[in-house]
């Protein structure tokens, strides 16, 4: 592990008793995860829940050490003993607050996913990095008890439901971004592949969707849009939305197209790593542009990365279901 270093409580350097390190990272949740594991010697500091840690590396591809997850939290230590003793480290950035904490809050129509954003960093002194502006303007919301991160998705999935761009928030050393999907300056060409496994389905597939709008009690909710897409040639496999954030035929035609989708196709591939990769970024694999939708790094000289991928138009469509 000489190419990496862990620090505890900005004051131990752990690096000689690290034996491995994996980082995490999915579009399906908001935290950074790290899993360090340690031999426990000596010379280990007490090592306790709510402390911080940080881990630094060299770039794939360049020189000095960077950080890769900073800052931490000590979030779970597990030990082990079976001759040696072990210590495993499950590490999360500050985000696992917005995952983990709760609350009910009533949303004013005219915000943008980005401002409410912003607002929830601030109520969770989560410090801000790069937000990057959403554009869409958003309907009023009684948001009931449920995660802040629920809300925030609830936030990017209506931008996306009314035209907007794909967008989700990443905790960086300079603190939490807001990033558009694939807009990393730098797009990976994924070669020297251990396995690739690709899968085409028409399960989950959706064909045709139908927008309603609010009924009553009495009679069916009017319908806002039909809207078909590859149903000659997969058959009719139909979804239908209801939101009351949904006010217009125009909103309602854009989500429906955003809900379209043929035959689904993912790749998973297992590759010497890249330790920068994050979920979101775009890769290109044999000559496809896909999105990662979820990335495992095992650090080491050489590491390895686990990653699932997907083509835009899928990852848009699964955001918004």
């Amino acid at each position: 592990m000489s190419d990496y270093e862990v620090v505890l409580a900005d004051r131990y350097y752990l690096r000689e008793l690290v034996e491995e390190i994996t980082l995490e990272d999915s579009l399906e949740e908001i935290a950074y995860r790290a899993t360090i594991a340690l031999t426990v010697t000596p010379d280990l500091p007490a090592i306790a829940p709510g402390q911080t840690i940080r881990i630094s590396g060299v770039p794939f591809g360049g020189t000095g050490m960077s950080p890769l997850l900073n800052p931490g939290l000590v979030w779970e230590c597990s030990s082990s003993n079976a001759g040696t003793k072990h210590l495993s480290l499950t590490v999360y950035d500050p985000t696992i607050y917005l995952a983990k904490s709760e609350d009910e809050r009533l949303m004013p129509a005219g915000q943008t996913a980005a401002q409410r954003l912003k607002l929830y960093a601030k109520e969770w002194s989560i410090a801000l990095g790069d937000i990057q502006d959403t554009r869409i303007s958003l309907a009023r919301n009684i948001k009931r008890s449920q995660s802040i991160f629920s809300m925030l998705q609830e936030d990017l999935r209506e931008t996306v439901d009314k035209g907007g761009d794909l967008f989700r928030p990443r905790m960086t050393p300079g603190g939490l971004d807001l990033v558009k999907l694939g807009s990393n300056g730098t797009v990976w060409e994924l070669e020297w592949l251990e396995e690739v496994t690709q899968l085409r389905t028409l399960e989950g597939a959706v064909t045709q969707v139908k927008v309603l709008g609010s009924g009553s009690d009495e009679k069916l909710s009017p319908v806002l849009a039909l809207v078909k897409g590859e149903t000659a040639k997969y058959g009719t496999l139909q979804k239908v939305i209801q939101d009351c954030k949904i006010e217009t035929v125009d909103e309602a035609k854009k989500a429906a197209k955003n809900a379209l989708l043929g035959m689904q196709e993912t790749f998973s591939a297992t590759a010497p790593d890249i330790n920068t990769i994050r979920a979101g970024d775009k890769v290109r694999l044999n000559g496809l542009d896909l999105i990662v939708t979820h990335v495992v790094h095992r650090l080491g000289t050489p590491g390895h990365m686990e990653l699932e991928l997907a083509a835009e138009e899928k990852v848009r469509r699964d955001f918004c279901v």
